[in-house]
């Protein structure tokens, strides 16, 4: 069957897209026109608007798109979606946000204290990896996706375990949990080597795991979240029975695709992301070798005159 069946509503989220907009529209109005009412703000940079509008973008993509439409049809698409959400939108989104905006947030008392202790490396690395491996439990991931509280409620909480993670590596607001070097290159790597063991069940298990993704009442119940009621409702009577009426892939062979996908994607942004922090790295310490000669041979030169006088 088409997806069209499901009406516009339900693939485009028009209310979605609104909120998007409506979020771009006062990032600009904040950075450009009201940026004078703050102390200590700067211009806003091309970097800075690039990243904000592709997370916005990509968001929509991702939550707003036929993407999550069939993101509750095929598990594939579902790793899709998280591996854009919590590897691209999260990172760009904490590149995009000025650091004088970042500043008032952390002016608040109580957020500054729970943040400064999720963002320590080794507490954000765990908790993100934690989070997104209990997610992908079969019992907890089936729960979730038949109630929308829980649903809405894990993926934003899912989403801020992201942006913790990602703020050691991308933040540059002074007091901030910062990582420098190599140890930003540690820190991606062992984030990868943690995430690997619940990717690797995903791939490896030989049945089915999860019941929302399978044919029966449980994809119908979880089909809910993103279908409206009564378009749901119309259509029960063309006697859905499962996913496989949308696509001829196996539901293992989903689920294990699935898996791969996500590692998959997850390794290329690693790879990325390495690699420029490797050649940044790189940079750095080649000016400060070359500031330590030129120190040295200005000192050189300040012995050989002084001992000319002498």
């Amino acid at each position: 069957m088409p997806l069209s069946i499901f009406g516009f509503r339900a693939l485009w989220s028009p209310w979605f897209l609104l909120i998007v907009i409506l979020g771009i529209a006062l990032y600009l109005f904040l950075a450009t026109k009201m940026r004078h009412r703050f102390e200590g703000t700067e211009s806003l940079t091309r970097k800075q608007l690039v990243s904000f509008i592709l997370s916005m973008i990509l968001l929509y993509i991702v939550k707003g798109s036929p993407v999550d439409l069939l993101g509750h049809i095929l598990f594939t698409m579902h790793m899709v979606q998280m591996a854009l959400l919590l590897l691209l939108v999260a990172p760009l989104l904490i590149i995009g946000i000025p650091n004088w905006m970042w500043k008032k947030v952390f002016d608040v008392k109580m957020l500054n204290r729970v943040i400064s202790i999720f963002t320590k490396p080794i507490i954000s690395v765990i908790v993100f990896v934690g989070m997104f491996s209990i997610y992908h439990i079969p019992i907890i991931l089936d729960n979730v996706k038949l109630s929308a509280p829980l649903h809405t409620g894990f993926t934003v909480t899912l989403f801020l375990a992201a942006m913790l993670f990602w703020w050691p590596v991308l933040n540059t607001l002074k007091g901030q949990p910062q990582l420098h070097g190599l140890k930003k290159i540690g820190y991606i790597i062992l984030s990868a080597i943690l995430i690997t063991p619940a990717c690797s069940l995903i791939i490896f298990v030989d049945v089915p795991v999860y019941e929302t993704y399978q044919s029966g009442e449980s994809w119908l119940k979880a089909m809910a979240l993103c279908v409206p009621a009564g378009t749901l409702a119309g259509l029960s009577g063309l006697g859905m029975s499962g996913p496989e009426m949308f696509t001829n892939m196996a539901t293992l062979t989903d689920q294990q695709l699935g898996g791969i996908l996500m590692k998959v994607i997850q390794e290329i942004i690693y790879v990325v992301v390495l690699g420029s922090i490797f050649i940044k790295w790189y940079k750095e310490e080649q000016d400060n070798a070359e500031e330590i000669t030129k120190k040295a041979l200005s000192d050189l030169e300040e012995q050989r005159l002084a001992m000319q006088q002498h």
